[in-house]
């Protein structure tokens, strides 16, 4: 046995609403972009996925037995709002308070995230998402309901999953935009506008709850390829234009300098007005949330010249012949969370919180308890990384959330690349029962959680 963590430390589990619920067409719901992407070979629909819609009080039993004291879901905006901007939806807004109440019931703490990449089909198809000010507008307003509805019950907010994505050449697809959205200009407009929307929202939510919030980040710890400076600056870059720029806003009001000084250079327009500098006058953050699964290596050389920070890593990025990988190329950099974790608690003091860490990994097909220790030992990795973090480098952390720990599809819809503690019996291309299914990991989980981390077997 180790040391333990502090107490009230949180542990738990992380999902999106278009991972997990399926109920498409049911309770009023509104189609998201996701609805008319089709199936294939490589990933499933996504009507059913897990179907939570029906089944969540099964998942939350499972999710008490293994002893998690916290679950970060999310708020479907078109199950609350069918097209983004009109009549609330009061079937969806009770689903979510059942949801809530079924959580506290098991002694578990709601975390509640408003976006995970699921834009209204409406707003996409009116509006092309987040390049317009209608959609920052529309999304404040679901917030605010969002906040009025629920902040009484729910301590823990984030609005946007993942919000450093709208600063890669991804930007649109996680946007909602269906035209455009690949300039470098309009990236900048809306990473803006969502943090113009993100700003708004907890700006409203500490005028008139005691609930807490902050940003979150997909954080992937970046290293210079080789020992070539140039590889070292573009490392360094990378950090600056996906993190800092927005963590600086976050915990200061305010963006990167050096950001800010290359849009002059570059005569760049992010449609960043005076309300969106007064509402980042007013922004505070209460803690840091981050994902974190893996790290990148970045080789300067293989980055056309007058390639923009956004794009470094869609060039150079290249594999570390250190860490190992799995079937997606995803590597295990355990070093690479706790340097995050230090560096960024050093840089702004606030304390973090990682709420998405895991490995997908293609499984066996069978109702037989999958052995995954594999899973096992990625988690006891990263977990004693963090453990280092807390007792050797003083960074404060407030918990663990793994990401998926009940088998969900990824963002790709791909139920291959499973994640969970708990197996659940569908295919891409099979619904079946949809049995849950505890892997070896699921006690192994249960031993680390009822130990408070001291002991990681």
């Amino acid at each position: 046995m180790s040391q333990a963590l502090p107490t009230g430390f949180l542990w738990g589990n992380s999902t999106s609403s278009m991972q997990t619920e399926g109920g498409q067409k049911e309770g009023g719901r509104g189609p998201s972009v996701y609805d008319p992407r089709p199936a294939g070979p490589n990933n499933m629909d996504w009507s059913t996925t897990i179907d939570e819609y029906h089944r969540y009080e099964e998942d939350y039993d499972l999710m008490q037995q293994m002893g998690m004291t916290c679950y970060r879901f999310q708020i479907g905006w078109s199950r609350v709002c069918p097209t983004g901007d009109g009549d609330f939806n009061q079937a969806g807004i009770d689903f979510y308070r059942g949801q809530i109440k079924a959580l506290i019931a098991r002694g578990i703490t709601p975390m509640i995230c408003l976006y995970h990449f699921d834009m209204p089909l409406a707003l996409a198809e009116k509006y092309n998402g987040f390049l317009s000010r209608h959609v920052v507008d529309a999304f404040v307003r679901f917030g605010k309901r969002m906040v009025d509805e629920f902040a009484d019950l729910v301590p823990y907010w984030l609005t946007f999953n993942e919000q450093n994505l709208y600063s890669t050449s991804y930007s649109r697809v996680y946007a909602g935009c269906l035209e455009g959205g690949e300039s470098d200009a309009e990236i900048f407009t809306i990473t803006n506008h969502v943090m113009s929307a993100h700003a708004q929202v907890a700006n409203y939510l500490h005028a008139h709850t005691e609930a807490k919030i902050g940003g979150m980040l997909a954080y992937e710890e970046v290293y210079p390829a080789t020992s070539n400076p140039l590889d070292n600056q573009y490392a360094r870059q990378l950090d600056e234009f996906m993190n800092r720029n927005l963590l600086d806003v976050f915990v200061r009001g305010h963006y990167s300098n050096e950001v800010l000084t290359y849009l002059a250079n570059h005569k760049i327009d992010m449609d960043f007005t005076e309300a969106d500098q007064a509402a980042f006058d007013d922004l505070y953050s209460d803690y840091i949330a981050f994902s974190y699964y893996r790290s990148d290596l970045i080789d300067s050389g293989l980055v056309p010249v007058n390639t923009s920070p956004l794009r470094y890593l869609d060039y150079g990025n290249t594999r570390n012949i250190y860490t190992r990988y799995n079937e997606w190329n995803w590597n295990i950099d355990p070093r690479g969370f706790r340097d995050i974790m230090t560096k960024v608690y050093n840089a702004y003091g606030l304390p973090l919180f990682p709420i998405e860490n895991g490995i997908g990994v293609r499984e066996p097909d069978t109702t037989e308890q999958i052995q995954d220790d594999y899973r096992i030992d990625y988690h006891r990795q990263h977990i004693q990384a963090m453990k280092d973090a807390i007792f050797e480098d003083g960074v404060t952390v407030l918990g663990y959330l793994g990401w998926g720990l009940i088998d969900i599809p990824a963002s790709s819809g791909n139920m291959d690349k499973r994640y969970g503690a708990v197996y659940v019996n569908r295919t891409n291309s099979e619904v079946r029962d949809l049995a849950r299914i505890p892997k070896k990991s699921f006690g192994w989980f249960k031993q680390v959680f009822a130990s408070n981390g001291a002991d990681l077997g």
